[in-house]
Formats: structure tokens, C-alpha cells, sequence
């Protein structure tokens, strides 16, 4: 069985949305804007693509990723080489710029898992990371927790009323910008 890993750049208090510049959300572009740039509290986005098997992405973020990720063979090249896979209910086709094989369900997703390969990786993504969760198909996290607070905006868990999960941390590391690496794995 395959490993699903949701890696997600997150505020302290939770928020996970437009980090990179994405247009509709008035705190976009917070990962960059006031906190000094560390290559060392990124070296994890680079581990993930070489250890990824599978990118797995919402329908959101792959029409955000799709025109951009693929112009960025050096920053993606992975990424932009292995098999991906978009989950949504409404997608009618795939980008052909980037193309990802679609799934309608996060039973396709339990499916998925069941098959042979590398890890699952789902990057962005906050309400297929949420289903998943809930699902009880993530198996790890990596987290980049950003030493801001942003209030409003999508979060990286749901707000449903579920069972206690504990999690099991495996690496964790403070950087001098602030940038705190979480990576913790859903204990079973």
C-alpha cells in the first residue's frame, strides 16, 4: 500500500490558502512577503519530489498549478514527470499542458492507494485534504509552519467533529527565520 503525505505550508493559526501569490484571498503571497527566505526550511519540497511515486491534487489547485508548474522545469522537474492525479466531481478534462488522470471519488483515492509505487503526495489542495483526513487516508504530514497569523482563510483541517488522532513526530526542526518543519505520521 502506498503512503499518502498531505505537505502544506501553513500559519500558525491554521491557514494554508494562497500562500504562493493566488489571486481571491487577501493574505496571498504570506509565505514570502515578510519572512526572510531560508533555501535550508525548503529542503523538504525538494525531498518529496525525489521520494514522491504520485502528485494528487484538488480540482482548484490543479487549475491553479497546471499553467504555471510545468514552465518551471527546474523548480518542478519531478513533478512535471511523474503520474498525477486531480480529484473532482465537475472537471470535465484535464489541462493538456499538464496532464493528470482524473478521479471522481475519494474512493478512487483509497483505490490509489492500494496500488504499487512511492508515496502520494498532495500539495495544496485544503478540501481534498480535508475529505482525505476525515476518510482516514493520510498517512503522514509535512508541514511548513510560517510564524504569522492570518484569521480568516481555508485551513488545513476540517472543522468536523471526529475522533482523536494522535501523531507521531518524526522530524521537526526551527529555522532562524521562524519557519518551523513538522513532519508527523497518523498513528494507526
Amino acid at each position: 500500500m502506498r503512503t499518502l503525505i498531505v505537505t502544506a505550508f501553513m500559519s500558525l493559526d491554521g491557514v494554508m490558502e494562497a500562500p504562493g501569490g493566488e489571486t481571491g484571498y487577501r493574505n496571498t503571497g504570506w509565505t514570502f512577503r515578510d519572512i526572510e527566505f531560508q533555501p535550508e526550511a525548503y529542503e523538504i519540497k525538494g525531498r518529496e519530489q525525489d521520494e514522491a511515486g504520485a502528485l494528487l491534487l484538488g480540482r482548484t489547485s490543479y487549475e491553479a498549478f497546471a499553467p504555471v508548474w510545468p514552465t518551471m522545469v527546474e523548480d518542478f522537474k519531478a513533478y512535471n514527470s511523474m503520474p498525477r492525479y486531480v480529484v473532482s466531481t465537475t472537471l470535465t478534462a484535464q489541462d493538456p499542458r499538464w496532464p493528470a488522470t482524473i478521479l471522481r471519488s475519494i474512493d478512487d483515492v483509497a483505490a490509489l492507494k492500494q496500488t504499487e509505487g512511492g508515496p502520494i503526495i498532495v500539495n495544496g489542495s485544503a478540501e481534498l485534504g480535508w475529505a482525505l483526513a476525515d476518510a482516514g487516508l493520510v498517512d503522514r504530514y509535512h508541514l511548513l509552519v510560517f510564524p504569522v497569523l492570518l484569521g480568516a482563510g481555508k485551513r488545513l483541517f476540517s472543522g468536523s467533529d471526529k475522533d482523536k488522532e494522535l501523531l507521531d513526530v518524526v522530524e521537526s526542526e526551527t529555522y532562524s527565520n521562524g519557519i518551523t518543519k513538522a513532519v508527523a505520521d497518523v498513528k494507526r
